[in-house]
């Protein structure tokens, strides 16, 4: 088992990532302040989120990833469902080396204004071990396509 590291936001622990339950697959992940993009130095710990708007929730998480893996953090279900709240850039991607609070850039993909809250449960969190790989040039000719896809692109498997 891998252990993954990770620090606090001022030592607080209601910030701790944490599963609602054993065999979850993903880590919560809370919301510790909340800035638009125009104030990203701003912090508030609570936002009126318009429709259509994002924001860049920071959650007090800090992590230390061991070379060779990543941490994926994703839409919660619930918030999408509910609240029409998603992850934009779905799945975000934090590398090994990245040691900055986690931030998480939140998107109201629904009708109404959202009141967003420090404390709220905003995102989820994987973490993945990236096996190791070499990406190799090759000339378009020597390119195989003979798949059963082949060049199919989007739409190509149907509706």
């Amino acid at each position: 088992m891998t252990a993954i590291r990770f620090a606090l936001w001022e030592n607080d622990s209601r910030y701790a990532p944490a599963k609602a339950h054993a065999d979850d697959a993903c880590y919560d992940l809370l919301a510790r302040s909340y800035s638009l993009p125009e104030s990203l130095a701003g912090e508030s710990p609570v936002l009126r989120l318009p429709p259509g708007r994002r924001c860049l929730a920071r959650t007090g998480v800090f992590l230390q990833l061991a070379p060779g893996w990543e941490a994926l953090v994703r839409p919660r279900s619930g918030n999408a469902l509910k609240l029409g709240l998603t992850v934009l850039n779905s799945p975000g991607t934090i590398d090994a080396g990245y040691r900055d609070e986690i931030g998480v850039v939140l998107l109201n993909a629904g009708r109404e204004e959202l009141e967003l809250r420090a404390g709220m449960k905003i995102a989820q969190i994987a973490f993945r071990a990236i096996a190791p790989h070499l990406l190799e040039p090759v000339a378009r000719e020597e390119f195989r396509i003979d798949t059963e896809r082949g060049l199919g692109g989007f739409g190509s498997s149907g509706s």
